[in-house]
């Protein structure tokens, strides 16, 4: 069993959860489709990020080819992520997509253990279905709403396999977080770039360079704060926790990105009361997880001493 984590590192993880729920927001903001905006997104985090790591940061970026390749399939992994969360945005709306992204803990409590080669949990199962209960009070069964709903949850899929795989980079191989973030983002752009003409249609690469109004400061934004910050110090904290409470915490995020959809495109007015049962479910698992794994070790610790 997990010890607690100290109170700081939980404040550090909601402050860089309430910087991930901008995301959603701005993705709406960019004209561009799902999958053109995630080109853009990983082409200037990878710019941005190598360019910190060999002008300021004085490093090398080049690595050895298979950690370079797993770097590069892992971003693979990321990006087709990506083009799920936005998809969803754009199919649906912004709370139902964070809503779907929110069962990343009950996909986490199986593919965590699977590659870690560990027993599941079932703490983290219930508090896993307990998620999936708030999602579905969330989402409720307006017909309209449940493809955007699918595609979340593919990407809420995809969400529990990379956390798993980064934490392993930065702890088995003691891996630079900008260094995995810049080809990482290499790896997403490449696959975004080879699907962009078969999910967008013709005309899908004349597209992609016709951005309109403020899309090019959106864009930096999301690459440069919301990417590259965001992800290397989301990989920085994968040293002190494992990937199931760093995607416990995160599930946050569908609570913040909420009212800041309801704040700037008023989406409250779509949400129904279903909306608020299942943000207390969301809220009440995040809560019961730290709660429960140190009661726990108490008791543990306190057997042990008999």
């Amino acid at each position: 069993m997990s010890s607690p984590l100290p109170r700081y590192i939980y404040l550090k993880l909601h402050l860089l959860v309430a910087l991930l729920a901008t995301t959603a927001v701005l993705g709406r903001l960019i004209s561009l489709s799902a999958t053109g905006l995630v080109v853009w997104r990983t082409a200037l985090a990878a710019l941005g990020a190598g360019l910190v790591v060999a002008l300021v940061m004085r490093r090398k970026l080049w690595l050895p080819w298979r950690t370079a390749a797993a770097l590069l399939g892992i971003g693979l992994v990321v990006g087709l992520h990506w083009m799920c969360f936005f998809g969803a945005v754009k199919i649906a709306n912004i709370s139902i997509c964070l809503a779907g992204m929110a069962t990343t803990s009950f996909f986490t409590a199986f593919t965590e253990p699977l590659l870690e080669r560990r027993r599941v949990r079932p703490l983290e199962v219930w508090l896993g279905v307990l998620m999936v209960l708030g999602l579905v009070a969330v989402a409720g069964f307006e017909p309209g709403r449940l493809l955007g709903l699918g595609v979340a949850l593919l990407g809420a899929l995809l969400a529990a396999v990379f956390p798993v795989l980064n934490r392993h980079m930065v702890r088995q191989r003691q891996q630079d977080p900008l260094v995995m973030v810049a080809w990482e983002m290499v790896g997403a752009c490449a696959l975004c770039l080879l699907c962009l003409r078969s999910v967008d249609g013709a005309g899908a690469y004349e597209a992609l360079v016709r951005l309109r109004g403020w899309d090019w400061l959106w864009l930096l934004l999301l690459a440069w704060v919301c990417t590259v910050f965001a992800h290397a110090y989301h990989i920085h904290l994968l040293r002190h926790l494992s990937a199931y409470t760093g995607n416990l915490a995160i599930n946050c995020e569908p609570v913040y990105g909420m009212l800041a959809a309801a704040l700037v495109f008023g989406e409250h007015r779509e949400l129904h009361p279903g909306f608020y049962v299942g943000t207390a479910a969301i809220l009440t698992a995040n809560l019961l997880h730290p709660l429960i794994l140190g009661r726990l070790r108490r008791q543990k610790s306190a057997v042990s001493k008999r």
